[in-house]
């Protein structure tokens, strides 16, 4: 498996904020399976950040094009692979 960084910038504000409880409720799905290791938005609101394991490139795109936000046009994306090295906490 491999890990993905998937940036979500905002395309359409209106569409982002009728489509955010969908958007969560498959996000939560793909947490319970084991998909989605972490995700938030950016705290300036200009979009957000999703970490996804997957087998390949093209299974996480696929993903990422069921999202709703992907789906309603609310959110662009971009994907790039990522060198998950360790999980480091400060507190």
């Amino acid at each position: 498996m491999a890990t993905y960084a998937v940036f979500l910038p905002l395309k359409d504000e209106e569409k982002s904020k009728e489509h955010r409880p969908a958007h969560l409720d498959y996000l939560e799905r793909l947490h319970e399976t084991g998909h989605v290791l972490a995700r938030g938005p950016f705290v300036d609101g200009s979009g957000g950040l999703i970490i996804y394991e997957s087998p390949s490139y093209d299974a996480v795109e696929k993903l990422v094009n069921e999202d709703p936000y992907v789906v309603h046009g609310a959110r662009d994306y971009v994907i790039h692979e990522w060198a998950l090295v360790g999980h480091l906490r400060t507190t």
